[in-house]
């Protein structure tokens, strides 16, 4: 999707791309079905980002930082807002996160996004940022790498893919469906079931036609 624009319309929320690459069918619950449900891990992280989200600005030695700033790049078609970003003077945006580092890329992408509009909006270059997981309560520096601003760019693009198709991914259980707030409602396994299904059948007519 590099060098497309979108109307301002258009734009998704940068939050978005966390969901995604967390699970799919995870984003399109919440993002197309309009589906939300409260635990305790939601609900810390949401008072988390209320307090960062504040809109604010300090100065602190040659360090500016402005909280809840808007963010928005037309290239990519997202909108959204940095908890922090510090100017030092070359922006820094950090990312809190209530829980600790996760085993995939959804994080790092989420922030990487937010990097992507900065550098838009601001006409510079940003080599790095970083989240602050509540557990153990530091921060975790992210170079934005190559790797990472394809991988960001490319679930932009899919994320608008199914937005405009108005599509939900099937469910593809794992370990990570334990800690996801809409398990009860998505039920991965009765859809992981269904697949499996669907899959043996397949293999039985395959089987029919090679003995014909």
């Amino acid at each position: 999707m590099a060098g497309s624009a979108y109307e301002d319309d258009d734009a998704l929320p940068i939050s978005g791309l966390q969901h995604l690459a967390f699970c799919p069918r995870q984003w399109a619950l919440i993002h197309l079905e309009q589906v939300w449900v409260e635990n305790m891990r939601t609900a810390e992280g949401r008072l988390l980002h209320e307090l960062a989200d504040l809109p604010g600005e300090s100065r602190r030695a040659s360090v500016r930082t402005v909280r809840g700033m808007s963010l928005q790049s037309e290239r990519l078609g997202l909108t959204g807002r940095a908890d922090i970003v510090e100017f030092r003077p070359e922006p820094f945006p950090v990312e809190y996160k209530r829980g600790k580092s996760k085993p995939t890329d959804c994080d790092t992408v989420q922030l990487c996004a937010q990097a992507l509009c900065l550098e838009e909006m601001l006409a510079t270059s940003i080599a790095c940022g970083a989240i602050f997981y509540g557990s153990p309560r530091r921060r975790q520096e992210v170079p934005f790498t190559p790797e990472l601003r394809t991988r960001t760019e490319e679930l932009a693009a899919t994320m608008h893919r199914l937005y405009r198709n108005r599509e939900t991914p099937p469910a593809h259980p794992g370990p990570y469906c334990g800690n996801c707030s809409l398990v009860d409602v998505c039920l991965p396994q009765a859809t992981g079931q269904e697949a499996s299904a669907v899959r043996w059948v397949q293999r039985q007519l395959r089987s029919l036609q090679a003995e014909e």
